[in-house]
């Protein structure tokens, strides 16, 4: 059934966000310009942020023909992942039309088939250290893809019936559109794009490129570092939970409210694989030595981190999923008009964000192996804060306007947002 003219104006009257249609002109000129910097800097003697003018690639330095090769095998290889018959098949929350689609879960699986390839190379012999000399031109590769895609996605919206369209993606401004995503679900039969960017190339391959970096330490020290293996340890840990814990993204505000446009697509295929990893690319050029009692110190801070994020989060998706679950049918709630429960104790009593709080401590600890004589370690902690409390202010006008006075409510029991007394 299709929207009636009023919830189409309503579409295009949606409140646009990362700063409308400048910042959709500004953004994707932007952030290909901030990786391809970040990737340049982490190779510097100094390694400065401040560096003027900044050290952005020349034309060859982004140009290798194995770079595409590599780049499209890597997608094909976890496209045929994605549609063999492993694991369960797990329904989404339910559409406008008052359907729900299926979602094939079995990305751990996966990452696993990927270990044991990448094991096998080791094995062999590959030179697997070479990523670093292929990052530039890889990432340059990854975000060429992402514009190709993005173009393919905004194309085809417009084939699609108005109930598919994302409601802040139909704004009517082509820019805006394009770069927030103006299908919700694209699909080519039974294979969701969305979905399959979301948690498949790019983060799994955020832990190749890892991988790499700590083998072109051994080449050229021997051995890798400790502070290269925390790195590296901290970050396979955080994508291996994200994809053992794959049902729970299907209620995630990426797949339940954003359009599939050029802000996703890049983030998950350029954004994520070559700057969360920007700690061990560092490390590379700039080893750093670090004693028992820090990795113990920053081990913990990690271990503390993670405990949040995931009690937290499995304690959110537990009580979607069976609000009778024994594990959470005694936690306080607040009932709300659309006939859902709010949750105002455990985990989400303390702060309204418990697992944006988990995710900065984990965030912090992957960066102190890198040391405190570099700022650029650090850009993904002070990035992933800007992030978080973004996207904490964009849930935050959504779940006001969804519930209303029961919203109020909830704020004033659980005033914190992340940080517990501070905000």
């Amino acid at each position: 059934m299709r929207p009636n003219s009023q919830a189409l104006r309503s579409s295009h009257d949606t409140e646009r966000e990362f700063g409308g249609a400048l910042g959709a002109l500004c953004i994707p000129i932007s952030l290909p310009l901030t990786v391809l910097f970040l990737i340049g800097v982490s190779r510097t003697p100094e390694a400065s942020v401040f560096q003027w003018p900044p050290p952005l690639p020349s034309t060859d330095q982004l140009w290798d023909p194995l770079a595409p090769v590599l780049l499209l095998g890597w997608i094909a290889l976890h496209a045929l992942l994605y549609v063999m018959p492993l694991g369960k098949v797990s329904e989404g929350l339910v559409l406008r039309d008052g359907t729900r689609l299926k979602y094939p879960i079995n990305g751990f699986f996966g990452l696993c088939v990927s270990c044991v390839l990448l094991l096998l190379l080791l094995v062999l012999g590959a030179p697997l250290g070479s990523l670093f000399e292929l990052l530039l031109p890889l990432a340059a590769c990854a975000m060429a893809a992402s514009f190709l895609l993005s173009v393919y996605l905004y194309a085809r919206s417009f084939c699609v019936p108005a109930h598919a369209l994302a409601l802040g993606g139909n704004t009517g401004n082509h820019l805006y559109d394009f770069f927030i995503g103006r299908e919700l679900n694209p699909r080519i039969g039974y294979f969701d794009l969305k979905y399959f960017c979301e948690l498949r190339p790019g983060l799994i391959g955020w832990v190749v490129i890892n991988l790499g970096m700590l083998m072109k330490e051994v080449e050229l020290r021997g051995s890798p570092s400790l502070a290269m293996i925390l790195v590296n340890s901290f970050q396979l840990l955080y994508v291996a939970d994200a994809l053992w814990n794959e049902e729970a993204v299907l209620t995630t505000m990426d797949i339940v409210h954003d359009g599939f446009g050029f802000m996703l697509v890049f983030g998950d295929l350029a954004w994520v694989p070559f700057t969360y990893g920007l700690q061990a690319s560092f490390l590379v050029v700039h080893p750093q030595a670090l004693s028992s009692l820090g990795a113990a110190t920053i081990i913990a801070l990690n271990g503390i981190g993670y405990y949040i994020f995931r009690k937290s989060n499995s304690q959110k998706n537990q009580f979607r999923r069976d609000p009778t679950h024994p594990s959470v049918a005694r936690l306080e709630t607040i009932a709300t008009a659309t006939g859902k429960r709010l949750l105002v104790s455990g985990w989400w009593g303390l702060v309204r964000h418990p697992n944006y709080l988990g995710d900065l401590l984990m965030a912090l600890a992957w960066s102190l192996p890198c040391g405190f004589s570099h700022l650029l370690p650090y850009f993904y902690v002070v990035y992933f804060t800007v992030l978080l409390i973004h996207r904490e202010a964009r849930d935050e006008r959504q779940c006001r306007a969804k519930y209303g006075l029961a919203w109020d409510s909830y704020c004033r029991r659980v005033p914190y947002r992340i940080f517990p007394y501070v905000y």
